[in-house]
C-alpha cells in the first residue's frame, strides 16, 4: 500500500493482481473515469497490475505484467507523460514501451526502464527537478516536457524517488545521486543554496532505499542504519 504524496489518498495492489484506491478525487486521481470521493476501496480496471508507484500532486503512475507504464488523475504541466496537458480520470498507457521497471509522479516525474535507462518529464522547476540540466533563468522560463525523456546515457539505474523539488536515483553500484532544491542542505552534499539540475552524488556505496520529501530527506544503506538530512525545524 502507498500513500499519495500530500496523503489524500491510499492504493494498493491485491496478490491476484488487483489494483484498489480510496479517498479523495478531485483530479480523477482514483482512476474511477469520476471525480467522487471514496471512502472504501475501490477497484481499479484491470487484473495484471504488477507495481504500483508513489502518488504525488494528485495522480499516480502502475505498471502492469506486460511492462507498460499507465498514468491518471491531475497533468499540469504534462507530469503524466501522456504528451499532452489534460487531465485523465482512467488509466491511460504513457507511449507504447513495455520496459518500464518503477515511475514515480510528481511536478517532474522520473522513471527507470528495464534496461537501466532513466527518464523524466514534466516540470523541472526553478531547480531542475528532473536531472536533465534543466533549470529557469530571470530571462527564460523553464521548460517542460509532456512525454519522457531520457537523462544521459547511463544504463545503471536502479531506483528512483521524487518529491516536492527534489528527486533522487540510486544505482546498481549503491550509489545515491540527488538533483533539485537545496535551499536547506535536502541534497545531501555538504551545502546549501546551491542547487544541482544534474544527478549529483551523495558520499556513499551502499544505499538500498531513499524517500524524501520537502526539505527532509531519509535513506536506508545496505547494512540496515538510517540517514536523514535537510529542514528539521520540528
Amino acid at each position: 500500500i502507498e500513500m499519495n504524496g500530500s496523503e489524500t489518498l491510499a492504493v494498493g495492489r491485491k496478490t491476484d493482481g488487483t489494483l484498489w484506491i480510496w479517498g479523495y478525487n478531485a483530479f480523477g486521481d482514483l482512476g474511477q473515469n469520476n471525480t467522487t470521493d471514496y471512502s472504501s476501496p475501490v477497484q481499479i480496471p484491470g487484473t495484471t497490475w504488477n507495481k504500483l508507484n508513489k502518488g504525488g500532486s494528485y495522480g499516480n503512475f502502475a505498471i502492469k505484467t506486460d511492462g507498460s507504464l499507465w498514468a491518471w488523475g491531475n497533468n499540469n504541466n504534462g507530469r503524466a507523460g501522456l504528451n499532452d496537458n489534460v487531465r485523465r480520470s482512467s488509466p491511460t498507457q504513457v507511449g507504447t514501451d513495455t520496459n518500464w521497471a518503477v515511475a514515480t509522479w510528481g511536478y517532474c516525474s522520473v522513471a527507470i526502464k528495464t534496461d537501466g535507462t532513466l527518464w523524466s518529464w514534466g516540470d523541472p522547476g526553478d531547480y531542475g527537478t528532473g536531472g536533465r540540466n534543466l533549470s529557469k533563468s530571470p530571462s527564460s522560463p523553464w521548460t517542460q516536457y509532456s512525454s519522457p525523456i531520457q537523462v544521459g546515457t547511463d544504463t545503471t539505474w536502479d531506483k528512483c524517488s521524487t518529491g516536492g523539488e527534489i528527486s533522487a536515483y540510486i544505482k546498481t553500484d549503491g550509489t545515491l545521486w540527488v538533483s533539485g532544491r537545496n535551499n536547506d542542505g535536502e541534497l545531501g552534499i555538504n551545502s546549501k543554496d546551491d542547487s544541482r539540475s544534474s544527478p549529483t552524488q551523495i558520499p556513499g556505496t551502499t544505499w538500498s532505499n531513499y524517500k524524501g520529501s520537502i526539505g527532509a530527506q531519509m535513506a536506508v544503506k545496505t547494512d540496515g542504519t538510517l540517514w536523514a538530512w535537510g529542514e528539521n525545524q520540528n
